[in-house]
């Protein structure tokens, strides 16, 4: 058995902010250099990440997991990422926006609208947004976002295809934003769906971040957890390469893992910590990125969409060109597209995806180049690729998650996190609070760039 003082669990965003933050504090706090807390790292993968992933094969950079930063004003992930010089390009798609970025819609027809129409649409939009926010205000506990929205649409006492056309708006952001229908989400799921600024993409790849975070860690790979026992004589992780011991344990696995059979926490997390994450799922939600040969549509366009029943599943391209200059497309199967294409082999997605994108371009569409699909689903360390509030939730059940138990186990991770949850702010912003509920003071969240760890900065 091997003992240490913090067992931080999965080397995600969350795991590796908590661990560096640690291992970089100071023994009591006053600036002064110390050693800071011996901290071991596990991680059931061969890399570090977690649902932070880019894949580098082929000569092209493709974030198969998290791609974005969601808002760079007042981000202490982009602030981040500045510090340690990774390289950006601002790409602002929005909460599943309607218009302020050139987006080509294209009718149920497959025409290309006009901008009169797209004006008229998007102003419908809006209305109904404008009335949501009272509606969801207004909305019962266990009242889902298909509710308040049908509700909010209702009210606007519009004609059938004019209310669908809204309607199925509201429902393809339910499945975009959190990757699930909106009958499966809270009403207030949406509730954190604000953007500050810009946002931002990695032409180089995200993991240059979680990269950075672990560098000088004491980070075990290929190191599967299978049970915590909590205790008054400490902390004991099993492992399938042995048993660590510690004073504290941070566990930052996704809740598609902590719900499982395969992770044990022993004693039971408290009825409090059970409920929040009973109320919680994993959502269903993978990228799929296409790479052509040329460029088929417009120059000037950030997004194209499809409007009426053929956009069930593949309503949303989103043109990724601008990362390396080569012609590249970016959609999502969300909710129930993830789930309906659930092993499929990547050449069925791809005829599925071409059939659409050829009734708006015609046969100016080619062969693409390269496909690639991701399957969060099928991940076991992951389960999903992030969590969702269901119907009968409240936004305090991401905080109670992460109430310390006994002084000695921590929960934290994006789904730990109320005003950010599904985001790497989150999850880093959850890592910050777990080190500091540790160490039993506040620390700044810019020693994670600022702070000398082991001769690596």
């Amino acid at each position: 058995m091997e003992t240490v003082d913090v067992v931080v669990i999965g080397a995600g965003v969350a795991g590796l902010t908590a661990a560096r933050l640690l291992a970089n504090a100071d023994a009591d706090g006053d600036g002064e250099p110390a050693a800071g807390r011996r901290v071991v790292v596990l991680e059931a993968r061969d890399r570090v990440g977690g649902r932070v992933h880019t894949d580098r094969s082929g000569g092209h950079v493709t974030d198969l997991g998290a791609s974005w930063i969601h808002g760079v004003d007042g981000s202490a992930v982009a602030e981040a990422v500045t510090a340690f010089g990774i390289r950006t390009v601002e790409f602002t798609v929005g909460g599943y926006q309607v218009d302020s970025r050139p987006i080509a819609y294209h009718g149920a027809d497959g025409h290309r609208l006009d901008d009169a129409a797209i004006h008229r649409f998007s102003a419908d939009v809006h209305t109904v947004d404008a009335t949501l926010a009272d509606v969801v205000a207004a909305s019962g506990p266990t009242d889902t976002y298909r509710d308040v929205t049908e509700r909010a649409v209702a009210a606007q006492v519009w004609d059938a295809e004019r209310a669908e056309r809204v309607r199925e708006h509201l429902e393809h952001r339910s499945e975009e934003q959190y990757g699930v229908a909106s009958d499966e989400l809270a009403a207030h799921g949406l509730d954190d769906d604000s953007i500050d600024g810009d946002e931002v993409v990695f032409p180089d790849g995200y993991d240059a971040l979680p990269t950075h975070l672990a560098a000088g860690l004491d980070v075990r790979l290929r190191h599967v957890v299978h049970s915590v026992r909590h205790g008054e004589d400490g902390i004991e992780v099993t492992t399938d390469h042995g048993t660590f011991h510690a004073e504290a344990v941070v566990v930052t696995v996704p809740v598609g893992v902590l719900q499982s059979d395969d992770f044990v926490i022993e004693p039971p997390l408290p009825a409090r910590h059970r409920q929040a994450l009973e109320r919680l799922r994993m959502n269903a939600f993978e990228k799929v990125v296409l790479r052509f040969p040329e460029r088929f549509w417009d120059e000037d366009v950030y997004a194209i969409r499809q409007l009426g029943p053929e956009g069930r599943w593949w309503h949303s391209w989103y043109d990724l060109t601008r990362l390396d200059g080569v012609p590249t497309l970016l959609t999502f199967a969300a909710g129930p597209a993830a789930r309906a294409i659930r092993g499929w082999s990547v050449e069925q997605v791809t005829a599925s995806l071409l059939e659409q994108l050829r009734r708006l371009y015609g046969d100016r569409v080619p062969a693409p180049s390269t496909v690639q699909v991701t399957a969060w689903q099928d991940d076991p360390f992951a389960r999903g690729s992030y969590a969702h509030m269901l119907p009968g939730s409240a936004t305090d059940d991401h905080d109670d998650l992460a109430v310390p138990i006994d002084g000695r186990l921590h929960l934290a991770g994006e789904a730990t996190w109320t005003d950010d949850p599904a985001t790497v702010a989150g999850a880093m912003y959850s890592g910050h609070r777990a080190a500091e509920q540790i160490l039993g003071r506040d620390v700044p969240i810019a020693r994670l760039w600022s702070g000398a760890l082991n001769g690596t900065t």
